[in-house]
């Protein structure tokens, strides 16, 4: 009886740990996780470090900085040689994607810039193919455009559209969808574009972040977190921005 009663004590003690650990997360991270759960098979990178996305770990070029943003950490990218390298390509093998980023472009960066940037790799030889996935801007009259790119074994869609223009310096939730026929992007829940494309799915790679994946077109702003789901999901389940938790300083 005796060593029952402990054992449920220390039971109700490590819920009671869980439980309160759990509420410490961060609620955009608690989001994610749900959907992770829910989405088939998401891998969700907070960018609230510099050493490891998603668990990978990562190589850093540059000086690339954590900051508090108002729905957490994230890591800021100087638009001149800050980049994270992380050795995977989480969409490959996908025959139909949902790629999400909530990042916040800034003011005085280059007119094109590439922010992510997805790439297959030969296996034998591990040189970069021409089979890649991107998200880019535009800085067009000091604001930004949306620039989403895939391709494979020849077929391509780039998803461009610059009379939509939004303010620099703000957070948005960039949405890439690829359902097997067609590519769409959004910028928070708005349709930016889309367009027929015949994707095969790509082999293994790896992943830049901040910068392209030959280190051209470095982008100035920071990224709070991704989700790549391996299906094409409604525009209803798509990550929500979460609540104002703080100002930035500056902002």
């Amino acid at each position: 009886m005796h060593k029952k009663r402990i054992v449920g004590l220390f039971l109700v003690g490590f819920a009671m740990v869980s439980t309160s650990a759990h509420s410490q997360i961060p609620a955009t991270a608690k989001q994610a996780d749900s959907g992770a759960a829910g989405n088939s098979a998401a891998e969700v990178w907070m960018f609230d470090q510099t050493t490891a996305l998603g668990g990978h770990p990562t190589t850093v070029l540059g000086h690339p900085q954590v900051i508090e943003s108002p729905y957490g950490k994230a890591v800021e990218f100087n638009g001149v040689d800050d980049a994270l390298f992380v050795g995977v390509h989480p969409l490959a093998g996908v025959s139909a994607y949902t790629w999400e980023v909530i990042f916040r472009p800034d003011a005085d960066g280059a007119p094109a810039q590439r922010f992510f940037h997805l790439q297959e790799q030969q296996p034998l030889t591990g040189k970069n193919t021409d089979n890649r996935m991107l998200f880019e801007i535009r800085i067009v009259n000091g604001q930004w455009c949306l620039d989403s790119f895939a391709s494979s074994n020849g077929n391509n869609r780039t998803l461009l559209n610059c009379k939509l223009l939004h303010p620099l310096g703000k957070w948005y939730r960039v949405t890439a969808v690829y359902d097997g026929k067609q590519l769409r992007n959004y910028v928070d829940d708005e349709l930016e574009g889309s367009g027929d494309l015949k994707l095969v799915p790509q082999l293994a790679g790896h992943t830049s972040v901040g910068v392209r994946i030959n280190n051209l077109y470095w982008f100035k702003g920071a990224i709070l977190m991704a989700r790549m789901t391996r299906r094409a999901l409604p525009v209803e389940q798509f990550l929500k921005m979460p609540p104002l938790a703080a100002k930035e300083p500056g902002k």
